[in-house]
């Protein structure tokens, strides 16, 4: 930041939080400087306590040294600001901080809000209209993007009332001046975001009535009309009221006013000039322009707010094939009646197929030879040319606007000095050098753009009949004008394709760039233009980037496949950012349009030395999953991870449960591409390690069979290794998840297998591990003298082993076959025990089956109100997304007891919601057992056909996976609701059924109903 003169300081809040040095952009560090900084600019110059900044930091759970990193935020702060020391600024008992005119964003909107209320008071419209149309110009957004957290989301409400408050003024000002059917759009925009808005729902009804569409006036009073009443009980306010009145007494106070249009203050763009405009050498407008709609309409406005002393710039920047050069032609044609000494266009070829950049000598040339000098009057040099063009065009009123530029040197020597000039310029990146100029970034354009552009282009009939087709169309063209253009222009060429038959070509990446290419138009040589941009390192990076599997990359994956530091990885990706050669919607989290890493990936060779990217990303992601679960499962058995990881510092801050499992999430897809892809080549002990760490977390997120397939590869990988205690574990983990999908006869193979290499080997740990899963299978599978004889022997062995979390699990499913069998006394003490346990390893996550198994037992003994106590306890809000599967249970067992207690009602509602989790767990084993509890609800509720509907979903479910016990259960449930409903012969069929099958599990007929 050397050089940087403090008045080129400027930060803006209304919207993503920015900070800008001149022309470059700073980086404040992470969400905690973020919000720190966010709260002291919501309050220049008053301080602020270090408790708030701690409030704002962390709302309502700060860690405990939270003061202190809130004053490490601030010297982080103070580091990456330019002269930081003088901007926040130490004040007790907190910060604040000190900024001058023009250096915040929020303070010109305030200042601007007083402008327009005193000319208000004097009558000067004009000015207040101008006014409030630059305070709302600097809104980007909701502030921090809607990211900031209570206490700044609290005054970020403050501020947005003030901004509501001020677009309704304006709009009144407007409508006022006789501006109706162009106030239409933008009011019904904002209303979608603030529907109960009366002031605005009025100014719509006026704009609707004066333009003469009456009856979509009286449509909308009663649309709000009926949202008032339905959502706040309460009738249109008295304005709403009287203006429906007077549209339907056509009352003439509610037309056009008679006063002149709005005059345009003293520094607005000139009125037109006369019809000979001077020279234009501008290109056709497109007649088939279609989308940007709101680019065009912000570029507009910006070009017809009050300037300053200098030329106004406007800049738009997106990546190639955007539409950049389109949209600024159709605003140059928009605007060209206001510069009547000329429009000239220059097309700078930046990025121009086969052409060098043109240079700034070269382009003088041309823009005087525009305006008529003759070739003996042109100077040699850059400078004395420079100073000619300013000349020429000093005094003057001119819209210049220059096309694919490349750089600020580029442009700056064609600057003209007039405050009456406009200039429009387009680029692939922001020109971070270029003072003064105005940015409008362009992206993807909307899937209803998109369609409208093909259909403008292919013709409303024909993308009419194929509707389907053509949006798919519009993704598999990334919604980049330029494709969507070139895969009209081929299907217009070839009449007899379908939309669908060009969308089956394009589905193949391998050769979707050579589809969308047709005469000289090329996506692939528009992005290598940007591409070849880049230096050596930056293209070699972006080659590595395209070979990413995710569809997010972050710094330290990103760093982990180019085998660079965070740091420079983080570089490099900003560089691309702003090459828009990469996307970013959230902070610190970066994303390739589909079209540029199709290009990514199809590019040659690799500067990197030809490595795997996959063999760098699985080290890393078995570091980054090893301190995840480190985090989140801190009672799992350990492991040595003989494999080398990168060190703490190339790891994502993995420091919360909240941390690591928003990380887990986001990349868990991307983890098993990778093992998809690589794993079969890769380590095998890397492999093993990180389908373990990945399993903790399917397990956790109720994904079955995705838990499967990574036990499969990890045992694929331990065999391949010839390490027999890593696959004893394996075969052991295995297990656990064929179990879950209800394959408890591949399950017991699989552990049988691991039980017999425990014994080879010695391994007291993985035997007794071994036994206790064998317990768990043979129960399900229905076989429950073996499964009591293993469980039993499974809690020895366990806390011999010294695994006591292990043992608890084991008492748990003991219990759960005392239960089966009709030992509920038992039952109960098992549980009991198990609970205990759990409470000694201190892991509150690893209870949730105990209280389930303890509550089903008491349920058996006829005691509802210990069974709900228990319950009760253990049922957490919010607990849904983890372990998905046993909240269904707890939840269907605690409607049971309520039921049995006498809460009806919310015994029903909580069976169905538990019915309803269970089917999105995807866990098969236990949908069968909450159908039957809720269809036992149900029945004592005085609904036999909904019961026996339920039993019989519960029968096919178990019926299907071999699950014997609930097949017990769900006859019995059949028959009790059979009988209810008159169906004698059917009742006795289930109970002879169930009489059958609970002999062969060796359960008493008692027990049995």
């Amino acid at each position: 930041m050397a050089g940087v003169e403090p008045d080129h300081l400027r930060f803006n809040i209304l919207g993503t939080l920015e900070g800008w040095a001149g022309g470059t952009r700073l980086r404040f560090g992470g969400s905690i400087q973020e919000r720190v900084l966010a709260t002291l600019l919501f309050e220049p110059g008053r301080i602020v306590p270090v408790t708030r900044l701690v409030e704002a930091a962390w709302d309502e759970e700060p860690p405990t040294s939270a003061a202190h990193q809130v004053r490490k935020a601030v010297s982080e702060l103070r580091r990456r600001i330019p002269r930081g020391a003088g901007v926040v600024v130490t004040d007790d008992p907190g910060y604040r901080v000190e900024l001058g005119d023009g250096q915040l964003d929020l303070n010109e909107f305030a200042d601007l809000l007083r402008v327009a209320r005193a000319a208000v008071s004097a009558d000067r419209t004009a000015e207040a209209e101008a006014a409030l149309r630059q305070a709302l110009a600097l809104w980007r957004g909701p502030v921090m993007a809607g990211r900031g957290g209570r206490v700044i989301e609290a005054a970020a409400t403050a501020w947005e009332e003030r901004r509501l408050t001020a677009a309704e003024q304006h709009f009144e000002l407007r409508l006022a001046h006789g501006e109706a059917a162009e106030l239409i759009g933008d009011l019904r925009d904002l209303i979608s975001r603030h529907p109960l808005r009366e002031t605005l729902r009025g100014h719509l009804i006026l704009a609707l009535y004066r333009s003469g569409r009456v009856a979509e006036a009286l449509e909308e009073y009663a649309a709000v009309r009926s949202l008032l009443v339905e959502e706040l009980g309460i009738e249109p306010g008295a304005q709403l009221a009287r203006l429906h009145e007077g549209i339907l007494r056509e009352d003439l106070e509610l037309a056009l006013p008679s006063a002149e249009p709005l005059p345009a203050p003293a520094t607005a763009v000139p009125e037109p000039g006369p019809a000979d405009r001077g020279v234009c050498t501008l290109p056709y407008d497109l007649t088939d322009f279609t989308g940007r709609d709101e680019e065009l309409r912000l570029l507009l406005e910006k070009a017809c707010e009050p300037g300053g002393e200098g030329t106004r710039i406007i800049a738009v920047d997106g990546m190639g094939g955007s539409g950049k050069t389109t949209l600024a032609v159709r605003a140059a044609h928009r605007l060209a009646d206001h510069y009547p000494d000329g429009q000239l266009f220059l097309d700078l070829r930046g990025f121009t197929p086969g052409e060098r950049p043109l240079q700034p000598v070269v382009a003088l040339e041309s823009l005087l030879r525009s305006l008529g000098v003759p070739d003996e009057q042109l100077p040699g040099d850059t400078e004395e040319r420079t100073a000619l063009w300013r000349v020429a065009v000093a005094r003057k009123r001119m819209l210049i606007l220059l096309d694919n530029a490349v750089d600020a040197s580029q442009v700056i020597p064609l600057l003209p000095a007039s405050s009456g000039c406009l200039v429009l310029i387009t680029s692939r990146g922001q020109l971070v050098d270029l003072d003064g100029a105005e940015w409008i970034g362009l992206g993807m354009l909307a899937p209803s753009e998109s369609a409208m552009l093909l259909a403008e282009t292919l013709g409303v009939e024909r993308t009419a009949a194929e509707p389907e087709a053509v949006a798919e169309l519009a993704e598999l063209c990334g919604r980049l004008p330029l494709a969507l253009r070139i895969a009209a222009a081929r299907l217009r060429n070839r009449p007899r394709w379908t939309v669908a038959h060009l969308v089956e070509r394009l589905s193949h990446e391998t050769g979707r760039l050579n589809e969308l290419s047709t005469g000289r138009r090329s996506v692939t040589a528009t992005l290598e233009l940007s591409y070849q941009a880049l230096s050596a390192g930056g293209r070699a990076g972006f080659r590595l980037l395209g070979q990413h599997l995710g569809t997010e990359i972050d710094v330290w994956s990103a760093a982990a496949l180019m085998g660079t530091s965070v740091r420079e990885a983080e570089d490099l990706l900003e560089d691309l950012l702003d090459a828009h050669m990469v996307q970013q919607y959230a902070l610190g989290l970066y994303s390739f349009h589909d079209l540029v890493r199709s290009f990514a990936r199809s590019l040659p060779g690799d500067d990197a030395g030809g490595e795997v990217p996959a063999g760098r990303l699985l080290p890393y992601y078995l570091g980054a999953t090893e301190t995840a679960c480190e985090v989140l499962f801190p009672d799992r058995l350990r492991m040595d991870v003989d494999v080398l990881v990168p060190s703490a510092s190339e790891l994502p801050p993995l420091r919360t449960a909240a941390q690591a499992m928003d990380w887990f999430d986001r990349e868990y897809h991307t983890i098993q591409l990778a093992m998809d892809r690589e794993g079969d080549l890769a380590d095998p002990a890397c492999v093993v390690r990180l389908t373990r760490n990945l399993a903790f977390y399917l397990y956790t997120r109720s994904k079955p069979d995705e838990q499967v397939s990574q036990g499969i590869t990890a045992v694929r990988a331990a065999r391949r290794l010839g390490d027999q205690r890593l696959l004893c574990l394996s075969l052991n983990n295995l297990g656990v998840a064929q179990w879950r999908v209800g394959r408890f006869r591949d399950g017991i193979d699989s552990v049988s297998e691991a039980r017999r290499i425990a014994r080879a080997l010695g391994d007291e740990v993985g035997e007794a591990m071994s036994v206790g899963r064998l317990g768990l299978l043979h129960l399900d599978n229905g076989e429950l003298a073996e499964a009591v004889r293993c469980l039993e022997q499974a809690v020895v062995l366990r806390r011999e082993s010294g695994y006591v979390a292990g043992e608890a699990d084991s008492w748990a499913n003991l219990s759960s076959a005392y239960r089966r069998l009709g030992r509920y006394p038992e039952a109960v003490a098992a549980a009991e025990k198990a609970l205990r346990v759990n409470r000694r390893v201190g892991v509150p996550d690893r209870e949730k089956p105990a209280p389930n198994d303890l509550a089903a037992a008491l349920l058996g003994m006829d005691e509802p109100e210990r069974a709900l106590a228990v319950l009760d306890e253990h049922l957490t809000p919010g607990d849904e997304a983890r372990q998905t599967e046993n909240h269904a249970l707890t939840l269907a067992l605690s409607a049971e007891a309520r039921q049995l207690l006498g809460d009806a009602e919310r015994a029903l509602r909580d069976a169905d919601r538990a019915r309803e989790i269970v089917g999105r767990s995807g866990v098969r084993l236990r949908a069968s057992e909450v159908e039957n509890i809720t269809g036992r609800v149900h029945r004592r509720a005085g609904d036999p056909a909904r019961a026996l509907s339920l039993h019989r979903l519960a029968l096919d479910h178990a019926t299907a996976l071999g699950y014997r016990a609930e097949i017990l259960d769900a006859l019995t449930g059949l028959a009790d609701a059979a009988e209810e409903l008159g169906e004698k012969e059917e009742a006795v069929a289930y109970r002879e059924r169930a009489r059958v099958l609970a002999a062969e599990l060796g359960i008493g007929e008692g027990a049995a109903e």
